[in-house]
């Protein structure tokens, strides 16, 4: 294996090569002189399409950073530091590279650092190495978000006509072995099942993310696989990566519904990661990355989301003083709450101080802040409200979702003290209800890592930005019998990485009252979020008419 590298195209070309003469270029707009990465083709402030290739200082203000400890690729052997940082032009333009020339463990928010570049082939790498003797520079929290959420286009809600009647799970366990196909048509039948319906009554199909990351353990191969097998010849079917959360394949399920293009849609999601782990890796097809999300950090070692959301988690520590601890308080409660789920992964409590001994994987993440990869499917049935009732299972209700994006989706740009598309959907959520965070029985957060967690609390509005970790502190109000019991089922953290969709099944056993020795007593109205970055989206369920 060699290292990843951009695939440079007539749009990126200048910047992968800028490190030619040693001076590092960004585009600028030709008409109002605003930076903008990465290059695209029109300015966001004046809408010209106009722009130049310009030589700036190479100076540079570090913004976070992480250690990484785990050896994702023969090229970047641990630990090495991996950094976003903000350029002196324009603090608004940002960088993920690795800052070199140090310890790893010697890089800190507010260092000052100047661009060094690094050849490999016909790329040159803009790394980073600190300037000496310069002070440490002062960095703010996020910039105020400019979007605002939108005002409801009608009083007429589409989730008054939709209910959720039936769920339903495969096996779920580490490295099962199972054909992924399989394990989807058990969930799907179980969720049929579940609502007392027949698979003859299932008009519509809706997945994420469609067939493309089956290569990865991250699909069953999408609607044509599972079409093929249970041929239910659907007025409607959906499937594809790019939706509000993993769950928001159930909200296009809800709108076609509403929409009367079908009455029973069958939405499911497979996970097969541990098995396709065991199994030998496929060969690359390219030697080069394509596409901006991927080529922009790959190439400097940040190779998982384990890296990109622990930048994020290091600057929240630093601003609002967030420790390990407070992270941890996460993990170890909803393995406490994974104890009493038969179905889940991991059952055997965790102290604190496992949590802290734990094996160092991208700091400040540890083993425990890092959800279970798995082999699973979960299903979901959407019904017509006006039907629901007259199913076998009491129909869960949809109350609000929340869709709207108002930060860039970006995983260095913008937003740094949480991830982008949290604060979009919470907020949307909310203004689509008279309900608030008081009247939330149970939450079902998204744990990919025991940050995303976190920021799903603040960003919902359990408490203020920068308030998480005093919210979590002790483990109280989130335990089964707080105010806030969070992710009864262990969670992703523990029950395993579902990928979203283990949220919303937990959330209708919950409002069911059918959870078992996890039953929060009296729930009536859950939240469950799902992703963050891109995708990410949040849904207010309700069992009361």
């Amino acid at each position: 294996m060699t290292r990843p590298l951009p695939a440079l195209t007539e749009h990126n070309r200048f910047f992968w090569i800028s490190g030619q003469d040693g001076r590092l270029r960004f585009q600028r707009c030709t008409r109002c002189a605003t930076f903008r990465h990465p290059p695209g083709p029109i300015c966001a402030e004046c809408r010209s399409p106009d722009s130049a290739a310009v030589v700036v200082s190479g100076q540079a203000t570090v913004l976070a950073v992480t250690v990484d400890h785990h050896p994702w690729h023969p090229d970047f052997p641990p630990p090495y530091a991996i950094a976003i940082v903000a350029i002196d032009e324009d603090p608004r333009v940002r960088l993920t590279t690795n800052v070199i020339g140090c310890e790893p463990d010697d890089v800190s928010i507010g260092m000052r650092v100047q661009v060094s570049f690094a050849r490999h082939e016909d790329v040159w790498l803009p790394l980073f190495t600190p300037i000496t003797g310069a002070p440490v520079a002062a960095t703010s929290p996020d910039p105020e978000i400019r979007a605002t959420v939108r005002t409801m286009v009608s009083t007429d809600k589409f989730e008054d006509r939709v209910a959720i009647t039936g769920v339903g799970a495969s096996r779920i366990g580490r490295r099962l072995m199972v054909e992924p196909l399989s394990l989807t048509v058990d969930a799907c039948l179980a969720a049929v099942d579940d609502a007392g319906l027949e698979i003859g009554d299932i008009d519509g199909l809706c997945t994420y993310p469609g067939p493309g990351q089956y290569a990865g353990g991250h699909s069953e191969g999408g609607v044509t696989a599972v079409e093929e097998a249970l041929r239910i010849h659907p007025t409607w079917f959906n499937g594809g990566p790019e939706t509000p959360g993993q769950s928001g394949s159930v909200v296009a399920a809800m709108l076609a519904v509403a929409a009367g293009l079908c009455r029973h849609v069958l939405c499911y999601r497979t996970v097969w990661e541990s098995t396709a782990a065991a199994l030998p890796a496929p060969a690359p097809s390219s030697s080069r990355v394509e596409g901006d999300m991927l080529a922009w950090r790959l190439p400097f070692g940040a190779m998982s989301a384990a890296n990109w959301i622990a930048l994020y988690a290091a600057n929240h520590f630093h601003h609002y003083g967030t420790t390990r601890e407070a992270l941890g308080q996460i993990a170890v409660t909803t393995r406490r709450h994974a104890a009493l789920n038969p179905a889940a992964v991991y059952r055997e409590p965790i102290t604190m101080d496992d949590y802290l001994d734990a094996r160092l994987i991208s700091t400040p993440f540890g083993l425990y802040d890092c959800d279970v990869p798995c082999d699973g499917a979960v299903a979901i049935v959407v019904s017509a409200a006006d039907v629901a009732d007259d199913l076998r299972a009491p129909p869960v209700r949809v109350e609000a979702v929340g869709t709207q994006i108002i930060e860039r989706l970006s995983w260095d740009q913008g937003t740094l003290t949480h991830e982008p598309q949290l604060m979009g959907p919470s907020a949307h959520m909310w203004s689509r209800t008279d309900l608030r965070p008081a009247d939330v029985d149970v939450a079902l957060l998204y744990d990919g890592f025991t940050f995303n967690c976190l920021a799903w609390i603040e960003a919902m509005g359990f408490c203020g930005r920068g308030e998480g970790a005093a919210f979590v502190e002790g483990g109280h109000r989130i335990a089964l019998d707080g105010e806030l019991p969070l992710n009864p089922h262990g969670g992703q953290l523990s029950a395993g990485r579902t990928h979203g969709y283990g949220f919303l099944h937990e959330a209708v056993l919950q409002l069911r009252g059918t959870a078992g020795a996890r039953q929060v007593p009296g729930a009536e109205i859950a939240v469950v979020t799902t992703g963050g970055g891109a995708p990410g989206g949040a849904i207010l369920l309700r069992s009361r008419p």
